[in-house]
């Protein structure tokens, strides 16, 4: 098969730009499904296909219920492959144009469709793409961090760089999603029932860099720690019991605590980005404000992410990520204290991307380190097992995240139909969109102060290495 990655087999390496710009475009596709379930998903359900907030809110908590489920499931799949093109990347060839469609289904629900049936519908499509689809590409995704090279600054590096993608996605999606649904659809107004047929073709386009992207990252990666294993003939991972593999991890004090941040961080995005559309919309009074607000955000995350390699290299990931932690909470103290002033709004939103951007950049790097550190101490690395509960704590961060935004809207009574919302939903949505995050991030941070990994790192890579010999 054609490949650009590099032809070495060390799995050691040090990465060429080819394997790190290779791996880090497979997140792209997989971002915007991230960015449209995050940003647009629950409005599109009560705005466009009129779902109340609270059932739509509770559709989404009871799929929640086999998220985890699957994400160990695909663990165990992916320690167990071993085909021609190794664990991973061969799953990404077989998910990627399942999932497109499903995203497509997602958001076409059928006007015909009323009560009970359309429940249905969004419940089963709702779980093809996340519990099924998604799962099945992103945990093999980010196994490929670890298959890839051993290379710690690599591990970083990779994370950083898929970071920066799934940024460029979200500017791309806040920047374009919704003129794409006004040309398609022949309207003015995004969210009206009218708006269908535009949800429908945006998605389409959507698809497509799902597609593209995924076959981009096959050919410009290689997993070089299979190889490694392959060579010195030892026993397969995959032969270790579950259970076992399971016990590594919960005991591993360091991606406990990684699971629990990953699962903050995107509960926080729900909120800012779904948020924001409410936000803009009802409380400042124009939707439109969310490109400029949001893209203010991801312009600065991705601009960030160019400069936390250096930081990385000085600092550590631990002291990047605690310092991106910082920004955050700024950002959001400062969005709950600015009031309606636009200006302030845009300046503090800068400010959560620069947080986002140094958190961000580390955190998948992070991981893969507790995956080391996981080995060190038990003589396991289950690189698909542990990878598993990323994509876990991601979709239930996202989930939960959207369950929340809408109890707590349908709570403050909000009504998709009405044109004004009253004072006790908009309360709610600053609720959502400022004072939740702050408390969530102080959470993480108090949490973050115990993570000691980076000053353990040279001496659990010297242990390892003498092993092998």
């Amino acid at each position: 098969m054609f490949s650009f990655a590099s032809k070495t087999n060390d799995p050691n390496t040090k990465l060429g730009w080819n394997d790190r710009i290779g791996y880090g475009v497979g997140n792209f596709g997989m971002a915007w499904v991230n960015g449209m379930m995050s940003a647009f998903f629950m409005s599109y359900l009560t705005d466009v296909s009129l779902v109340d907030a609270g059932v739509a809110s509770t559709i989404i908590a009871i799929s929640k219920l086999f998220d985890g489920f699957s994400d160990l499931i695909m663990g165990r799949i992916v320690d167990g492959t071993n085909s021609k093109m190794g664990k991973a990347r061969v799953w990404l060839v077989r998910m990627c144009i399942p999932m497109a469609i499903a995203v497509i289904l997602l958001f076409s629900i059928p006007a015909s469709f009323t009560g009970m049936v359309k429940y249905v519908y969004i419940f089963v499509i709702y779980n093809l793409v996340n519990s099924v689809f998604y799962t099945s590409m992103f945990v093999p995704y980010n196994s490929l961090i670890s298959l890839t090279t051993n290379d710690s600054y690599e591990h970083g590096m990779l994370g950083n760089i898929s970071m920066i993608f799934q940024t460029i996605a979200n500017i791309t999606m806040n920047t374009f999603f919704m003129g794409w649904v006004i040309m398609f659809a022949g309207t003015d107004t995004l969210y009206t029932p009218d708006a269908q047929k535009g949800w429908t073709m945006a998605t389409i386009v959507v698809g497509i860099f799902i597609v593209v992207s995924a076959f981009i990252c096959v050919l410009g990666t290689k997993e070089r720690t299979a190889v490694q294993v392959a060579a010195e003939e030892e026993k397969p991972k995959d032969d270790i019991p579950a259970m076992v593999a399971l016990k590594s991890l919960v005991t591993n004090k360091y991606w406990v605590t990684m699971i629990f941040c990953m699962f903050v961080i995107f509960f926080i995005i729900v909120m800012y980005s779904a948020g924001a559309i409410y936000y803009c919309k009802d409380v400042l009074g124009d939707y439109s404000l969310y490109t400029p607000v949001n893209n203010a955000l991801s312009i600065s995350q991705f601009a960030t992410m160019f400069f936390t390699p250096f930081f990385m290299k000085k600092f550590g990931k631990h002291r990047t990520y605690q310092l991106g932690l910082v920004g955050m909470l700024l950002g959001f103290a400062g969005t709950g204290l600015c009031g309606p002033n636009v200006m302030l709004l845009i300046v503090f939103n800068a400010l959560k991307g620069v947080g986002l951007g140094a958190a961000g950049g580390m955190a998948f790097g992070m991981v893969a380190d507790t995956l080391e550190y996981s080995e060190w101490k038990t003589g396991i690395k289950s690189v698909g097992m542990g990878n598993a509960a990323i994509s876990a704590a991601q979709k239930l961060g996202l989930g939960i995240g959207q369950v929340v935004l809408g109890w707590i809207l349908a709570f403050g009574g909000y009504d998709g139909a009405a044109e004004v919302q009253s004072a006790s939903a908009q309360s709610a949505i600053s609720f959502l969109y400022n004072w939740l995050p702050v408390a969530m991030i102080v959470v993480c941070f108090i949490i973050m102060l115990f993570y000691k990994l980076d000053k353990e790192m040279p001496q659990i890579h010297a242990d390892l290495e003498e092993r092998k010999k």
